[in-house]
């Protein structure tokens, strides 16, 4: 009797090992000393296709997105409303590249991080009915924070410099304590877990350091902000567009009006030329700006298209640093200074304008006029004043 219920005891033992075991090699791929996850957003369903909300291409383009003016479908527009633009830190270091997600932002930043390698904060909102992969996520600095401040966005980051508490960080460039103290709506991933974001060791077709293997997916980010109290509205009730102020838009130029042709390229530091070097090329046929990278078209790893835009915007401000031991920079994005505008292949010397932290940035012509940009992805590309501009 005993040695039966014991052979009972010992099958029913190794059946639930054989479950489990199956459960857990369904969501984890051993390979070597790598764990492989498997996000959510990945997944598929029994047809391969993702299992997310499908954009009808029948419908009609007639809602302005009020961040580039770009016109989408009545179905896109009902979603965004739902929720409020989220700002992401994407690294532009020569070994992350090709890069997930930028061309489907509706404004990209670039800035200087550390040692002449630049970041990318793309604003995404209009363009994420279908859920956008992002990555490689990086860390936040304090000079973007003003820019999520005009949109009171979500902001994605991994971790940041300096927390209040940390004496090494200068005072200005702690990004962690300026997150805390100006009540940013955080999206730190040191505090998000898988499926959300996780570590993609093996995106890219060759070897990378860790902190080169962030993934996030908006539609997860998003899912989580509504449980922090985060979508169109915040735990008050107080709509994030409340004090929001839209750009002015127009159409493109008439064939008529526009330029011959226009190239122009720089580097944000000399020396720094082969891997970040920046190139814009107009695309007369199309009207937007083709972006290269390092010497080479600068491509989105998710549809492995050339990035563009319709718009260029090059926004001059005073550089100063290293200021701390860790080699942090400060950029002067509050203020007023100059600029210059690249739309329909002409160049329009401009001012910008940013009068508080929270404030939008407007761009004024030499007359003190607003600027209208054409309708599409926006480029912001900040740069050190004195920085040249080869044509």
């Amino acid at each position: 009797m005993k040695q039966q219920q014991f052979l009972t005891m010992s099958i029913v033992g190794i059946a639930l090992y054989l479950i489990a075991t199956g459960i857990s090699y369904g969501s984890f791929s051993v390979l070597g000393n790598r764990i492989q996850t498997f996000p959510e957003s990945n997944k598929t369903a029994n047809n391969g296709k993702q299992e997310h909300f499908i954009v009808d291409p029948s419908l009609p383009k007639t809602e302005e997105c009020p961040l580039n003016g770009s016109y989408f479908t009545k179905p896109e527009r009902e979603l965004w409303l739902k929720s409020r633009p989220m700002a992401v830190m994407i690294e532009n270091h020569a070994e992350s590249r090709p890069q997930s997600g930028l061309s489907s932002a509706d404004v990209v930043y670039e800035v200087v991080a550390e040692g002449g390698i630049t970041r990318f904060m793309g604003i995404f909102y209009c363009g994420t009915a279908t859920p956008v992969t992002l990555a490689p996520v990086r860390s936040a600095r304090t000079y973007f924070l003003p820019w999520v401040l005009e949109y009171d966005a979500l902001y994605n980051h991994v971790g940041g410099a300096g927390r209040c508490s940390d004496d090494t960080v200068d005072e200005r460039a702690k990004a962690l304590c300026q997150i805390e103290t100006w009540k940013v709506k955080d999206m730190d991933q040191f505090g998000i877990s898988f499926p959300t974001c996780y570590r993609n060791y093996d995106r890219l077709d060759h070897p990378v350091a860790t902190e080169h293997t962030m993934v996030c997916f908006t539609d997860k980010l998003y899912k989580l902000a509504a449980t922090r109290g985060w979508t169109n509205v915040d735990a008050k009730g107080v709509s994030w567009d409340k004090a929001f102020e839209p750009w002015k838009f127009k159409e493109d130029a008439p064939q008529s009006e526009r330029g011959a042709s226009f190239s122009a390229s720089f580097v944000a530091w000399k020396g720094y030329e082969k891997e970040y070097g920046v190139r814009w090329d107009w695309d007369q046929s199309a009207n937007t700006y083709k972006r290269f990278n390092g010497g080479v078209a600068h491509t989105d790893l998710e549809n492995k298209q050339q990035l563009t835009a319709k718009v260029v915007i090059v926004q001059f401000a005073k550089e100063t640093g290293p200021v701390d031991d860790h080699l942090h920079l400060l950029y002067e994005n509050v203020g007023s200074g100059t600029g210059l505008l690249w739309q329909d292949g002409k160049e329009t010397a401009i001012t910008w304008k940013k009068a508080t932290r929270n404030s939008r940035t407007k761009f004024y012509d030499a007359g003190g006029k607003e600027l209208s940009l054409n309708r599409g992805q926006i480029w912001i590309e900040l740069l050190p004043i004195g920085t040249q501009i080869k044509k």
